[in-house]
């Protein structure tokens, strides 16, 4: 089974990739830096530790308040560099565990904490700062990451006992994860800083060595403050702090500090840490009573006949395909779609089974391989074909056999506009004939 080692806590300045990609190692005032992440590579490196979840959040780089969900795990296989104004870091990108990550899905929507998963989107400094530090001379850190991205730049955002109750769930996940793995949760950001307002700069270093005291010793104090407190103690953005309750909620009770570092050098109190798990081991009992809990309320779906459950793994699977199939719904691609489709396809890198399929319109294929509905929905608007006859494709039969088994033989579709209207008069004048 997999298990947790330990807990690593980690800053996620933008001030860290720089001082990385500037090559400031040997520079005094930034070698301070580079000394904390030393430790937690090596670390790393000894534990020979195979995944991280990494926590941390996005600075409205990959989430915008179009779309501001609290908690949003990955779920892909590749994490690239985000560009952030400049133009993305020159880094490799991080690789998910696809495995894990699923699982870990599955675990905290069961635990009633109300996720969004996230796939194809580039992860900014909030994670990147850090873990490109865990690489060495010989490249960068070979092990995988399940990251989940909180989002705490929009008020409201959830609370520390959120937080803390979510790690607690986190723990008995990946406890119950039967692949034999070395887990390290990390937890990024912080610590005390504000980067905007007229209290820009403000840092507090006895908070931040308050808050690294009780996070060893006495979590609940941190889990039972309000929200007002973090940011009157450590900066409205420093309060973000409150995703390393995640990493600690995920430990046992009992943790071992191994390593503990600050350094205020500019804006930001940047800090690394490190403790061991010295918990017993989970017991047997449990664990198999959680993974029961687990798949309680989906227990059984796959067995019914002719449904194809839209899981992440059938998803992550089919990414390329369905993306290309919903960017219909933008009026330019949808045009190219219709009168330069090979071009296109060659362009979005469809392979030649993907073009197969939607050229030939093999629905019932599309589904079974991992194609949404609701992507053939879009394709049959665009085409001119109607919802019913995707739906008589998919069992089989013609449109008139099809209509014969409802109440009412009703033609419809999403198409808009004038589209739609064409269609109606289409599928009339056939009635009609």
């Amino acid at each position: 089974m997999a298990r947790i080692i330990g807990g690593i806590g980690a800053s996620h300045s933008p001030t860290i990739g720089y001082a990385k990609d500037t090559g400031k190692h040997n520079d005094p005032a930034w070698r301070p830096i580079f000394d904390g992440f030393d430790v937690v590579r090596a670390w790393v490196q000894a534990k020979k530790i195979d995944v991280l979840f990494l926590i941390y959040n996005d600075h409205v780089t990959s989430f915008y308040f179009d779309h501001y969900p609290f908690f949003s795990l990955g779920i892909d296989s590749e994490y690239h560099p985000a560009d952030e104004g400049g133009g993305p870091r020159d880094v490799p990108p991080a690789q998910g565990h696809l495995g894990l990550s699923q699982h870990i899905a599955m675990a905290l929507t069961a635990d009633e904490f109300d996720m969004s998963f996230f796939q194809g989107k580039p992860v900014d400094h909030g994670m990147l700062s850090p873990l490109s530090m865990l690489g060495d001379a010989n490249g960068p850190w070979p092990g995988k990451v399940v990251p989940l991205h909180c989002g705490l730049l929009q008020l409201p955002i959830p609370t520390p006992k959120r937080m803390w109750k979510l790690g607690q769930s986190l723990r008995k996940a990946i406890e119950c994860y039967p692949e034999d793995l070395n887990v390290a949760i990390m937890a990024t950001g912080g610590l005390s800083h504000q980067v905007h307002g007229e209290r820009a700069g403000f840092i507090n270093e006895a908070w931040d060595e308050e808050f690294l005291t009780l996070l060893e010793k006495d979590p609940q104090k941190l889990v039972d403050m309000r929200l007002a407190e973090y940011v009157v103690n450590g900066g409205m953005e420093g309060a973000e702090v409150i995703m390393w309750l995640i990493m600690r909620g995920a430990l046992s009770k009992d943790v071992r500090l191994v390593h503990k570092q600050t350094y205020a050098p500019s804006v930001t109190n940047i800090a690394t840490l490190v403790f061991e798990d010295t918990g017993p081991e989970p017991d047997p009992d449990e664990v198999a009573a959680y993974r029961e809990h687990m798949g309680w309320h989906l227990a059984g779906a796959e067995t019914v006949k002719g449904t194809y459950p839209f899981t992440h793994a059938r998803s992550q699977a089919n990414f390329r395909l369905n993306s290309f199939l919903h960017d219909l719904i933008h009026p330019a691609h949808r045009k190219r779609f219709v009168e330069d489709f090979d071009a296109l396809a060659a362009e979005r890198g469809l392979s030649a089974e993907e073009i197969d399929l939607i050229k030939n319109r093999r629905w019932i294929e599309m589904i079974r391989r991992g194609v949404s509905f609701f992507m053939l929905e879009k394709m049959g608007a665009v085409l001119g074909v109607p919802n019913p006859a995707i739906y008589a494709n998919f069992r089989g039969e013609t449109l008139e056999q099809f209509q014969a088994t409802r109440k009412v033989p009703l033609t419809y579709s999403v198409a808009g506009g004038q589209k739609v209207k064409d269609m109606d008069k289409s599928e009339t004048d056939k009635a009609g004939a």
